[in-house]
């Protein structure tokens, strides 16, 4: 019987050079993004396009305003002082 010759384990040195996708390697698992719903999925589900729309009113109301205040007073800053 003859022996089998066993297999070098490859040592990779990272030096900085590359940006490289590595999931592949070292079981990270295989990237899978999010699917999108359909209508119809939505409407299985419960949620109709208006519903949600009216979910995402009061979240939109306070981000244009909190970014409408800091336009307002980065305006009036640069108005008082510049």
């Amino acid at each position: 019987m003859s022996k089998k010759k066993k297999k070098e384990k490859v040592k990779y040195i990272d030096d900085g050079r590359r940006i490289a996708d590595m999931s592949a390697f070292g079981g990270g698992g295989s990237y899978s993004p999010r699917k999108k719903l359909t209508g119809r999925e939505l409407k299985s589900r419960g949620i109709t396009y208006l519903e949600a729309v009216k979910m995402m009113f009061g979240p939109m109301m306070v981000t244009i305003t909190v970014l409408g205040l800091v336009f307002l007073i980065g305006w009036l800053l640069l108005f008082l002082f510049g």
